[in-house]
């Protein structure tokens, strides 16, 4: 593995034998990592919001499961 910082950029090298699904996941979390560093939001507004999301999804998908 290599790591360089060129200009503004991180550019990390890897073997082609790398485990893809693996460096997929590590990916997803960086990107995530880097879109929330910059958010102002706060935990507990996360978790409303995550309450929100989930109560709305049961709403509209209990049919499916509730027969």
């Amino acid at each position: 593995m290599k790591i360089e910082k060129i200009d503004n950029e991180i550019v990390i090298r890897v073997s082609d034998e790398t485990d893809l699904t693996g460096l997929e996941r590590l990916l997803d979390f960086l990107k995530l990592r880097e879109t929330t560093s910059k958010s102002k939001i706060t935990a507990d507004q996360i978790d409303e919001l995550s309450k929100d999301i989930k109560t709305s999804w049961w709403e509209k998908n209990k049919a499916k499961f509730l027969k």
